[in-house]
């Protein structure tokens, strides 16, 4: 069983059931109606409050576990959710298929960020948004979520690096009490950011 599968397997959702605070303030930069990608999705939380927004989801993650809570998650709310089990260094986004790209707390090694982040921009299609919240290396000082790798950790100036062809129309690093679950609770470092292609 890999780690996620094993972190998803208990009855309860590990990040609970409701959408990311950031996400839910700022998802109608996303064009209405739109195809919406979301990356590491887990047990769905994100996916399925999109999906109610009437969006086309598609949630990608590598534990079939959490995948399958995510579809009870959106059955429950009765929302459609499109559901891929992958691993995101093999996953190819394609061309233009997207509408928004989500990626909430999804932290991936720099190897694999190489080979992923390259593909948003041509993922996106012309007006398409990238939707970003993650734990800065000022998470190390907090033990309230988060991976311990500074490698997997995100900030301004690496967004925009591995980003160069997408605009940015909001980037930033707060402090701020995050409660999702029993996994990332209490003050946490983020950095927040949406970029059009």
């Amino acid at each position: 069983m890999n780690p996620w599968d094993e972190r998803y397997s208990t009855p309860d959702y590990a990040y609970g059931t409701q959408p990311n605070d950031f996400l839910a303030e700022q998802f109608a930069c996303i064009p209405a109606g739109g195809r919406v990608l979301c990356l590491a999705d887990g047990e769905g939380r994100n996916g399925v409050f999109l999906a109610r927004q009437a969006y086309e989801v598609t949630s990608v993650d590598l534990s079939r576990v959490g995948l399958e809570k995510a579809a009870k998650l959106a059955q429950a709310q009765g929302v459609n959710l499109h559901t891929v089990q992958a691993d995101l260094a093999q996953f190819s986004l394609g061309s233009e298929q997207w509408d928004g790209i989500v990626s909430i707390f999804c932290h991936l090694p720099s190897t694999i960020r190489q080979s992923l982040y390259p593909q948003i921009p041509a993922s996106l299609k012309p007006g398409g948004v990238f939707v970003l919240e993650a734990y800065t290396p000022a998470q190390l000082a907090h033990d309230t979520g988060g991976p311990k790798d500074t490698d997997m950790l995100m900030d301004r100036t690496k967004l925009q690096e591995e980003l160069p062809q997408l605009h940015f129309t909001l980037l930033r690093e707060v402090e701020r009490n995050i409660v999702e679950g029993r996994l990332h609770t209490g003050l946490a470092c983020v950095v927040q950011a949406i970029a059009r292609r």
